[in-house]
């Protein structure tokens, strides 16, 4: 393993050493200070978070395969501990960029990687680039193609604009609204939802936020370029874990994985909302033990 360690005792107060009790590593990334945690042995798996949350979603999954594992979680700059070079912009392509580096950095091979939300666009663009380092995948409640239904513009262009600027900026409503309700099988814990909180204290801190759902639209050519390279991953295997109460992926999206991904195993979270990491961990951690292409 490599990358600076920091002890515990610098954590912020809204990192629960109970729930988040992994060492924090910090990697220097294009002037951006980029946290991750590194945890375990065995074969590399990557976990990518989406929006607005950060390595924190994946706790449960690092405590539950880290003995079979080298599980690796990363929080794009902005998001979680890490922190943005000047002039960052946020955008999906970016936080590719990142993750890369990252990943040759760690040197990472024969890698598991598990993807949800915005994590799918950015880890399958790393996995394009880096084919022969990867493989196979998890893949959650996610897409990684242009996306152009009523719907997905409408909400890119509300959320992405001045309405959703002030309800993400000002309200801090992804952070207190989209995640709890969200999350469908239980109500989470008041410091859970400090943890989340925790990184968006002003509105400035949240501009990243609100710049994702813009790129829905704003990155057609980034997320046009990685569906063009989705066919070269067509033999790796992937278990593919999908809730039945997602608002924003629904099963087109799961039957667009099943396609491009032939050798796939799909297990339906039932009951489970958008952040399925908080809703089924426990059942996601059996699917992957089960489901385990790649044993140590």
């Amino acid at each position: 393993m490599t990358g600076e360690r920091q002890t515990t005792g610098a954590r912020p107060e809204w990192v629960p050493e109970t729930l988040y009790p992994f060492e924090d590593r910090y990697a220097e990334i294009g002037g951006a200070r980029v946290h991750y945690v590194d945890e375990g042995s065995g074969p590399p798996l990557l976990l990518l978070h989406g929006n607005p949350t950060w390595s924190f979603l994946y706790r449960e999954i690092v405590r539950g395969l880290r003995d079979r594992y080298r599980c690796i979680a990363v929080d794009y700059p902005g998001f979680g501990l890490s922190t943005a070079a000047p002039r960052y912009g946020f955008t999906p392509a970016e936080h590719a960029g990142v993750v890369d580096q990252l990943v040759v950095q760690l040197d990472l091979q024969g890698a598991t990687m598990m993807v949800q939300d915005w994590g799918g666009p950015i880890g399958f663009a790393v996995a394009t680039r880096h084919p022969d380092r990867f493989a196979a995948f998890v893949i959650g409640n996610t897409w990684a193609w242009p996306k152009s239904d009523p719907g997905t513009q409408v909400f890119s262009r509300l959320m992405g604009g001045p309405i959703g600027g002030y309800l993400i900026l000002r309200r801090n409503a992804f952070v207190e609204r989209i995640i709890p309700s969200n999350v469908k099988r239980r109500e989470l814990p008041a410091e859970v939802m400090e943890a989340y909180r925790g990184p968006f204290p002003t509105s400035q801190s949240r501009r990243p936020m609100h710049v994702f759902p813009r790129e829905i639209l704003g990155s057609r050519p980034f997320l046009a370029q990685i569906e063009q390279g989705l066919p070269a991953l067509r033999d790796r295997p992937a278990l593919i874990v999908w809730p039945t109460k997602d608002v924003a992926f629904r099963d087109r999206e799961r039957a667009r994985w099943e396609e491009l991904f032939p050798n796939h195993r799909t297990v339906t979270l039932e009951g489970a909302g958008h952040y399925i990491q908080e809703d089924a961990p426990e059942e996601i951690v059996a699917a992957i033990r089960d489901w385990a292409p790649s044993p140590p």
